[in-house]
């Protein structure tokens, strides 16, 4: 038995989740150390959220360039799209913030440790061949892009290497529903490629309410992207200077690039943890308890390496419990109901709380209220851009249960009607608050009338 430590605190992985737990830890006074063998900053900061909304923003511009004609601007010369200069620019400020993450990391006390990290037991961590003593262990290595085998897979990309390519593609495929999927369909349509989504389900973003995601579906295909549902892909043949996916019922389809988006896996293979008694489910993740403790005591693990939720502030809210419990008072908490997220798809599709059809399963009266409008930018710019709004209320209680918003800036108007969901605002108090004129988010507060 381990008498003596090199750490209090070993964090393997410095994601959102881990960094912010080793702050913390160190914070204390606590001895902490971080292993990560990537780039600082994890899956977001890296080849997710972040490069990924800089994308997204680049890839809006045609748009807005079209409708400046209607407010009295004109562009000399048609307007010209460098990929190398997106891809770049975007690799600078990545860079910036890996920067600012290790300088964070430092300035806490904590010691950085370059290298993939191997457990080795219970209270052992093994970094470029030395071997550290932990009192605590947190597994923080999040997750990895998953592509299925098949003949010819290893000719299609993951969302990694799509911030990287040499060369923006004329056609591209997306294989995929999921959020993932239908974001990069989105950015690549918006820079000009040809883009077709291949997905094997009926609708796209199954996991949220279905009016909503069908409106996604048909405003990315009003804006160019090319919809291949209930259809899937057995091979993938290199042809002429591409590619050629082969459908299951052989029909062809050829690109420049086939990027799959079928899900992502927790990051634990090669991480020793059969040298341990953690407990891993069959797609990889870690099992762990109400306090994020595994079936190995001294060993813990939160963000996305434990398949709860995939989301960024999620990993970071788990860091702080963890830490609050396991070297403060244990006074935090995290609640996983009414979690708000978006998907920077185009149109923007942003949501809170509970979707019609579940809504409709769990509560016996349930009233719904629509608004669906042009945004008044389409007004002059010619667009054909629409705005849905969703409100889903329990008619016995009056509270609401679910707000929805596909449209411009839906993940901005959201993040406030969160709180109000959150603090249990109900449809009469958000029918007595005065709206803003003219915006998009009045309109949350002028539904009067329900639609079903």
């Amino acid at each position: 038995m381990i008498t003596e430590f090199d750490f209090d605190l070993f964090v393997v992985g410095a994601g959102s989740g881990g960094v912010r737990a080793a702050r913390m830890a160190a914070a204390k006074g606590l001895k902490v150390a971080v292993a990560e063998d990537r780039a600082l900053g994890g899956t977001c900061v890296n080849v997710g959220c972040v490069p990924k909304k800089l994308f997204v923003y680049a890839a809006q511009f045609a748009e807005l360039f079209y409708a400046s004609a209607g407010f009295g601007w004109s562009i000399a010369a048609p307007p010209k799209f460098c990929w190398a200069t997106l891809r770049d620019n975007k690799t600078r400020e990545i860079e910036r913030l890996n920067a600012i993450y290790e300088d964070l990391l430092k300035n806490s006390g904590a010691t950085l440790l370059t290298g993939r990290a191997i457990i080795e037991g219970r209270n052992q961590v093994a970094v470029e061949g030395v071997t550290y003593a932990a009192r605590s262990i947190l597994v923080a290595v999040g997750g990895w892009p998953f592509i299925p085998e098949f003949p010819g897979s290893q000719h299609a990309v993951s969302s990694n290497e799509m911030f990287f390519l040499e060369q923006l593609p004329k056609t591209a495929i997306i294989v995929g529903g999921g959020y993932i999927a239908v974001e990069f369909a989105g950015i690549l349509n918006g820079l000009g490629v040809d883009t077709h989504l291949v997905y094997r389900g009926t609708d796209i973003l199954k996991d949220f309410d279905r009016d909503m995601a069908r409106k996604v579906s048909a405003g990315m295909q009003t804006k160019g992207v090319i919809m291949h549902l209930q259809r899937d892909i057995v091979e993938i043949k290199e042809h002429d200077d591409g590619y050629r996916a082969v459908f299951s019922d052989l029909q062809t389809l050829d690109a420049d690039l086939v990027m799959y988006a079928t899900g992502r896996r927790a990051n634990t293979a090669n991480l020793g943890l059969e040298h341990t008694k953690v407990e891993l489910r069959e797609d990889g993740s870690v099992v762990v308890d109400a306090n994020f403790q595994t079936a190995e005591p001294s060993i813990y693990a939160l963000g996305d390496v434990i398949e709860r939720v995939q989301l960024t502030p999620v990993a970071i809210q788990e860091a702080m419990v963890l830490i609050d419990h396991l070297f403060g008072d244990a006074q935090q908490t995290i609640d996983y109901r009414d979690i708000p997220t978006a998907v920077f798809s185009q149109p923007e599709l942003a949501t809170v709380g509970l979707s019609e059809e579940q809504a409709r399963n769990e509560f016996a009266h349930v009233e719904i209220f629509v608004s669906d409008f042009q945004p008044m930018l389409q007004s002059l710019g010619g667009g054909a851009d629409r705005i849905t709004m969703k409100l889903v209320v329990d008619s016995a209680t009056d509270r609401v249960l679910g707000c929805h918003m596909v449209g411009d800036h839906a993940a901005e108007i959201i993040q406030g009607m969160a709180i109000a969901l959150k603090a249990g605002v109900t449809k009469a108090q958000v029918d007595a608050t005065i709206g803003i004129h003219p915006s998009a988010a009045e309109e949350y507060v002028t539904m009067r009338t329900p639609t079903g």
